[in-house]
């Protein structure tokens, strides 16, 4: 383990909680950040608040609301449906959500001498978000360490990681029963399994079909 601390930005969902239990084996010190931008499910913040104080994790949330005024979107506005029409981003992309989550998760970790941040984004398996993709993430770690004079390492360990290979990595981290029982994935706001329709819920139960159609559960890596 590194004798390091690590801030993992954090929404209590497969992605992020997964990234949690990663961090909390490979750092010395970790603390939680997540971000009430408005979103439609308050539950969003509950159950990442319930999940931190179970692992013990010092969980910081901030105040995003701004974003939900500047970007509207279907995360955020029930009056807005969730879909994805061809050609186009879905509905529940929110512009700037990333760049600025990690902005304010680099002010924070500074604060608090970490010099690791740690998020769930992937490029393999997702919606087309430009603010998910490896070479923006490249991008920002080097703008965030010129802006702060400051060793920022910004860590993304599901990256090049489809659902299914996320779920192994779960189930590796000693949190496959956990992360499935425990996560909010879901756009209607169910945990677990979810509602099964939305398409957070289809993409996270296709990763599991195919992971334990493998037939390795519980496999150490």
């Amino acid at each position: 383990m590194k004798k390091e601390k690590a801030v993992v930005v954090f929404s209590g969902g497969q992605d992020s909680t997964t990234c949690l239990f990663w961090a909390m084996e490979r750092f010395s010190e970790v603390e939680a950040v997540t971000f009430n931008y408005g979103q439609r499910h308050k539950l969003e913040l509950e159950c990442a608040a319930d999940i931190a104080k179970e692992l013990t994790i010092k969980h910081h949330i901030l105040d995003m609301s701004l974003l939900n005024q500047l970007a509207p979107n279907a995360l955020t506005r029930d009056e807005i449906a969730i879909e994805q029409k061809e050609g186009e981003l879905p509905s529940t992309f929110v512009d700037g959500r990333n760049l600025l989550f990690l902005s304010f998760a680099a002010v924070l970790a500074k604060q608090l001498g970490a010099k690791h941040i740690v998020t769930g984004v992937c490029e393999t398996d997702f919606s087309g978000y430009p603010d998910c993709r490896d070479i923006f993430v490249k991008s920002l770690n080097v703008t965030l360490n010129l802006s702060m004079d400051y060793p920022f390492v910004i860590d993304t360990p599901l990256m090049w990681l489809n659902k299914a290979e996320t779920w192994e990595l779960a189930d590796s981290l000693g949190a496959f029963e956990f992360v499935r029982e425990k996560t909010l994935t879901c756009y209607n706001g169910m945990i677990a399994d979810g509602c099964g329709e939305c398409p957070a819920c289809k993409l996270r139960k296709k990763g599991l079909d195919d992971y334990l159609a493998k037939g390795i559960r519980g496999v150490k890596r």
